[in-house]
């Protein structure tokens, strides 16, 4: 008896699969009531107010990156470790776009992961074309923003990039039923394979980024190149948790987008060292 075709799915039918018993993190009240200035390294700068229950209120003070902010109406506030917050923003802006923010308050430093979903006509071009173009074979889009709380950016340096991870095979539960291992390749670089859950069977390798946030914390953005998807997440392998989120389309609706948190336990299966 063969086994059945491993099948790519949408990110709403992703979400769908990893919602049922999710070891997602709770909601973290710990900043309710807070003004933040982000202070970003081209010197502009935005006061963030963050509310109880999750509203924002954001203010451009100088524009320039900061006015990314623009049209924040909302966050999603969680903590893996004391003084580290990941901060989801809800926002009024294009379905496509996707802000989060990993705000450090024991380096006073930041970092937001601004993130784009490619329309249908970038969406849809092959692999082969993207190569013949040399355009990256993603059509996600992921740019990092780096700043400082409340002082000049300069007063602070940024999350480096990291090589950390390079050679682990790591072991990812979300829940009782969704269970990945990914494995780091190189800078570039990582695979990932699905061991249980809706997705079971299929495997990639995609374009990734890693910074490190604190002493065995990183921060780790994926971008598949497939089905239009971004990953945000943190990696705490001194807690051997995960905190993040997953971005993408609905369905094949272009003009809707779903955006879910994730949180998994972790466990390193193997460190292949140079």
């Amino acid at each position: 008896m063969s086994n059945p075709t491993p099948e790519f799915i949408q990110v709403g039918a992703l979400a769908d699969g990893f919602a049922p018993d999710s070891l997602t993190l709770p909601r973290c009240a710990e900043l309710d009531g807070q003004s933040l200035r982000l202070c970003f390294d081209d010197d502009s700068a935005a006061d963030c107010r963050l509310e109880p229950g999750g509203d924002a209120r954001v203010v451009i003070v100088r524009p320039g990156l900061a006015s990314t902010l623009a049209g924040v109406d909302g966050c999603h506030a969680s903590s893996l470790r004391p003084g580290v917050y990941f901060l989801d923003f809800r926002h009024q802006g294009p379905a496509a776009l996707s802000l989060s923010l990993v705000l450090d308050l024991t380096q006073r430093r930041f970092t937001l992961v601004r993130g784009n979903l490619p329309d249908a006509a970038a969406a849809r071009i092959c692999a082969f074309d993207r190569v013949a173009h040399q355009l990256e074979l993603t059509g996600v889009d992921v740019e990092f923003l780096h700043g400082a709380l409340d002082q000049p950016a300069a007063a602070v340096p940024p999350h480096p990039p990291s090589r950390d991870l390079i050679g682990m095979r790591n072991r990812y539960r979300y829940s009782p039923t969704e269970c990945y291992e990914h494995i780091y390749l190189n800078d570039s670089f990582y695979a990932w394979h699905c061991l249980e859950g809706v997705e079971r069977g299929l495997a990639d390798v995609d374009r990734c980024h890693c910074l490190q946030v604190a002493e065995r914390l990183y921060l780790f953005v994926w971008r598949e190149k497939i089905i239009p998807t971004l990953g945000v997440i943190l990696i705490d392998l001194e807690g051997m948790r995960t905190d993040g989120k997953i971005f993408g389309y609905q369905d094949g609706d272009f003009g809707a987008a779903r955006n879910f948190r994730v949180g998994a336990q972790a466990s390193i299966v193997n460190h292949t060292r140079a």
